[in-house]
């Protein structure tokens, strides 16, 4: 071992060459265990601060989407529109992920896999969930209360494009609701597996970028972008608060279950059984 840690310290140029290789799974795998115990052991109200931070921060897509739509909406077609705002979605994320602020939708996976791996408890898992969660929302609650304050009154940002934005989160039946908020959950998912898997910032923006442009595009439904979108809706008075909390809770399992059993349960269960292969 001392040898082999010699030969690295004389031959950084290998140190490098060896950095910028691509990760296997187990890596990515092992690296998402420690970062998720990291969360897991932090102190409650730093990782609270830091959940609001977030919600604060991926309101921000709602800012732009709400610009784009109130200077275009009588310009452009409506699948026209459709792809200006899917290019506009990432944005918040962008500040979040690179930021490393915490966002309740990725930890369906990163606060999971050391549940997984028993590293932690379910208990742990359950905390963890709730304090993020919370943070997020409250955050979401101010930027949206910010938002539809300063955007009229300015005129940066109209009442009908709160609206807009609100109607099209709680228009669909539950089921379909739930069926959306799958798949976001799982391409968010999958965003976190992504992100660790990247060597470099400009890699995980593009990563950032190309997951959730995909769930934009898709008119996915994300339980906190959403829920800053429809509560916004709420202030403006053309979403009822009854269909914020409809909204509100089948997104929210929709998005567990797709982080949970599409990303965590399949990731762990196909690095478990290439330990196996190996083992044998």
């Amino acid at each position: 071992m001392t040898q082999l840690r010699d030969f690295f310290r004389k031959s950084p140029k290998m140190v490098e060459d060896v950095s910028n290789y691509p990760k296997s799974a187990e890596e990515i795998f092992h690296e998402q265990v420690r970062m998720g115990l990291a969360e897991h052991n932090r102190s409650p109200g730093g990782l609270f601060v830091s959940a609001i931070a977030a919600g604060l921060e991926v309101g921000f897509t709602l800012f732009l989407t709400g610009i784009i739509l109130t200077l275009f909406m009588s310009d452009v077609s409506g699948p026209q529109m459709h792809v200006w705002l899917a290019l506009c979605y990432p944005i918040g994320f962008i500040f979040v992920v690179i930021g490393r602020s915490e966002l309740f939708t990725e930890h369906t996976t990163l606060a999971v896999i050391p549940v997984l791996n028993r590293s932690t408890t379910v208990s742990s898992l359950l905390k963890t969930w709730a304090i993020i969660f919370i943070g997020n929302i409250i955050g979401g609650y101010g930027m949206a209360f910010i938002l539809t304050q300063f955007g009229p009154s300015s005129g940066i940002i109209s009442v009908d494009a709160f609206n807009y934005l609100s109607e099209k989160m709680v228009e669909l039946p539950w089921n379909l609701m739930l069926g959306s908020s799958i798949i976001a959950g799982w391409l968010m998912g999958l965003l976190s597996w992504l992100v660790t898997s990247s060597q470099e910032t400009i890699s995980r923006i593009l990563m950032v970028i190309l997951v959730t442009f995909l769930i934009g595009m898709g008119g996915l439904h994300h339980s906190i972008v959403g829920s800053i979108e429809v509560f916004a809706g709420v202030l403006t008075g053309g979403t009822s608060i009854n269909d914020y909390f409809h909204f509100q809770w089948w997104t929210t399992i929709g998005n567990i279950i797709g982080g949970v059993v599409f990303v965590s349960l399949i990731k762990f269960s196909t690095i478990r059984l290439s330990a196996k292969e190996d083992s044998d």
